[in-house]
Order: structure tokens, then C-alpha cells, then sequence
């Protein structure tokens, strides 16, 4: 069995087992687990290679591309703005961008961006990862781009666009890009290893080879030939749009997109963060500890709270599977989460999250003041990803 770095508090011995194992049978390459409970880091471990070839130890210094779980900490730079009275989540975005009231988006409002209910999952098609490293023609493109639905009527996983539609918010009100904003207003007070755009050769020099999952393929249109008979005929149509219009890794070969220079520096509050589970943990720590993390106050309680409205319920288009939606993130529902996105996650009144393509993972398990967050450089894909497995043996281990 594989030695793994860290600490692990004897109750969650199954934890470190599972992960070891999995790094020992080649599973995992490399990754990182840390789960906190009440301010206390129960689980911190990493282990195994930063690369296939075993050139170079994953260490505690380690990080690696989370690709969505970047969401979850652009969501919270936004709710910090709420926090603190320079955004209205029911006020037309509009208010803080004029130019996004173009093509009838004059009403639309934040809470909509951050909920995935806009109406601008992706780009009017065609559109390439090209196109969308040109931030600020891509934005101005959203920003004149009609929407597809009447927004806040219906939830569609924004997978490329919701990074440059909220990333131009927080540059708007604050004065600051992004990625200025995370750093001086999170990662720098907290001390935690998350970047988005990576600019310096120290950063660049601690980033792990992350490799596409096994049977990872480009992926299709969803089949729309049954659409006229279809219950789901709309939400089909949306998620074949969505896709032609997102840029995806999968138009070029992902192990050399996402291992190239211009990836490390993009700066795309969707999906280009580069991280470990101890430094997204450090940070998703405050939505499950009154807003506190590392004695750092990021929201009140009440901001928290916001978390946790409902804004959209049934069929992600996107998807194709039951996601409940509220500001910023998804929410469990409280009796069975097995047809969602993260069939193996327990039922809670109050556990918001979201996950990166091939499984990275952030999980804010308020009601118990649980924080899970996992980061690997194995992709994985499928209901029996590695990332539920870790899980499962935590909770069956409380």
C-alpha cells in the first residue's frame, strides 16, 4: 500500500486505506483529500506522482487544474460583493453593466447569472476555446446575446459562460479582475494554494500533469431525433446548442490543452483554477464555519444563508438529470440525490457544492460543519469515480 503525506485522525482509517490503495493499483496517479470538520482538518492527505511517469513525487506543495470546482470559489467573490452591499442579487445586472442590457436582458438579474437560470448557457454557435481566451470580445459578445429562455424559468448548467459572465461582474463593481479579487480578498488573507492565471515560474513549478479519463471521447450532440415526441424535446435542444456553443478541451487533444502554458495562464472563472484539496478546503471552510475560515470572516452567516434559496429545480438541460440550483451552487436535496450529478452524495437540508470535470470535488456540508474537497491528476469518469468511493468511507465512517 502506498505511503501517503499528511495527517489522518485514526476514526477515518478506511479513508486513508481507500486512498492509498487506489494510488498503489495506479488508480490515481496523484491526488489530495482533506476533510474539516468544526475548524479542525480531520483529513489532510496527498500522495502518489505529479506525472505517469514517476518523475516527480505529488506533495503537499501540489496543484493541479480543478476545471469546474473553480466555480465554487468565483461564487463566493461574488457573494462576498452581495455581503457587502456592492451587489443586489435581485437588482438587473444590468446596474453594474450597461452594455448587458442589449437583446431584452434589461430585467435580468445577478441571483440569474449565479444560478445558472440566465439563459446564456454558452456562446450563439459556432465557438472555439480561441474565441473565448479573447476575454474581453467573448464577454462583450455575451453581453449582446439574447437569451434562450426567459430568465430564472429554468436551470441549464452555464459550463463555459458562467465564468466570463460573473468574472466581468466582480470588474465591474470592484474595480479588480477576478483573479485580483480571489487573491486579495481570499486566497492572500487565508494563505491558501488556489490560483486563477497562473504567472509566476514558482507557481507553474508546482503543477501536476493532469491526464484525460481512459474512455474520456469528444463528446457528441446529444441525439435530438425524437425531439417532436420528446417530453424533454426543449431541454435536449438547449443541451445540443450548449455544447456547440461552449469551448471545449475536447476540440483539441485535452493531455496537451491542459497541460500547455496558455492554459495555466488563462484566467477562467469556470474552470481554469489550479489547486489541492487542502487549499480549496481552506477556502470552501468558510461557507461551513459561519463564514469564518482560519480566523478570516469572507461572509456573515446571513450571506451563507443566501446560498441556499432555491432558483431552480428538475432536468439541468445540460445535464439531462434532476439538479436543484441555488445562488452559487448546487444544493443536495434532503431525501435522495442518486439521479443527480453526484448520485452518491447523502441527502441534507443544507450541503451546497459542485465538481470539476474528472472529479475534483468541493462539498459544504453546512449542517454538519463538514467540508470535503478532493483534487487528483487522474480523470475519472462514471458512477463509480474515485471521488464517491473516498466520500462514501468518510460518512460511513462517522
Amino acid at each position: 500500500m502506498a505511503d501517503l503525506n499528511g495527517h489522518c485522525d485514526s476514526r477515518f482509517a478506511r479513508v486513508y486505506d481507500k486512498l492509498a490503495d487506489s494510488i498503489e493499483r495506479g488508480e490515481e496517479i496523484g491526488a489530495s483529500l482533506c476533510v474539516n470538520i468544526d475548524g479542525e482538518n480531520v483529513i489532510d492527505l496527498c500522495g502518489g506522482w505529479r506525472d505517469r511517469e514517476h518523475s516527480a513525487r505529488w506533495t503537499e506543495d501540489t496543484i493541479v487544474a480543478v476545471f469546474s470546482a473553480t466555480k465554487t470559489v468565483t461564487s463566493l467573490a461574488v457573494l462576498m460583493l452581495v455581503d457587502r452591499g456592492q451587489l443586489d442579487l435581485y437588482a438587473p445586472v444590468a446596474k453594474y453593466w450597461p452594455e448587458f442590457a442589449q437583446n431584452g436582458k434589461d430585467k435580468l438579474e445577478v441571483r440569474h447569472l449565479l444560478s445558472h437560470t440566465a439563459g446564456l448557457p454558452a456562446w450563439n454557435p459556432p465557438f472555439s476555446m480561441t474565441e473565448a481566451m479573447d476575454v474581453e470580445t467573448s464577454t462583450a459578445r455575451l453581453a449582446a446575446q439574447a437569451p434562450w429562455w426567459e430568465p430564472g424559468t429554468r436551470g441549464s448548467y452555464h459550463a463555459s459562460s458562467f465564468g466570463h459572465l460573473n468574472a466581468e461582474l466582480v470588474r465591474r463593481v470592484s474595480g479588480m479582475t477576478l483573479s485580483q479579487f480571489i487573491a486579495k480578498e481570499i486566497t492572500g488573507p487565508l494563505d491558501a494554494s488556489f490560483y486563477l492565471g497562473l504567472s509566476e515560474e514558482a507557481q507553474l513549478a508546482r503543477v501536476a500533469t493532469i491526464y484525460p479519463a481512459p474512455d474520456e471521447r469528444p463528446r457528441g450532440v446529444p441525439n435530438t431525433a425524437a425531439a417532436s415526441t420528446d417530453d424533454l424535446a426543449v431541454e435536449r435542444e438547449i443541451s445540443a446548442r450548449t455544447r456547440l456553443g461552449s469551448f471545449s478541451g475536447m476540440k483539441r487533444d485535452p493531455l496537451v490543452l491542459f497541460n500547455s502554458p496558455e492554459w495555466h495562464r488563462t484566467e477562467f472563472g469556470g474552470s481554469s483554477g489550479h489547486t489541492n484539496a487542502a487549499g480549496l478546503g481552506r477556502i470552501i471552510a468558510a461557507l461551513t464555519l459561519d463564514g469564518v475560515s482560519r480566523g478570516v470572516r469572507l461572509l456573515s452567516p446571513n450571506a451563507i444563508d443566501l446560498i441556499f434559496q432555491e432558483q431552480a429545480s428538475g432536468i439541468d438541460s445540460y445535464y439531462m438529470k434532476p439538479i436543484r440550483w441555488g445562488i452559487g451552487y448546487a444544493l443536495t436535496s434532503a431525501e435522495d440525490n442518486s439521479r443527480g450529478p453526484l448520485p452518491f452524495l447523502r441527502p441534507s437540508k443544507r450541503t451546497c457544492f459542485w465538481y470539476g470535470s474528472g472529479g475534483a470535488l468541493a462539498i459544504a456540508d453546512v449542517e454538519r460543519r463538514i467540508t470535503y474537497t478532493y483534487a487528483m491528476n487522474q480523470c475519472q469518469a462514471g458512477r463509480n469515480s474515485l471521488n464517491g468511493v473516498y466520500y462514501k468511507a468518510f460518512y460511513d465512517s462517522l
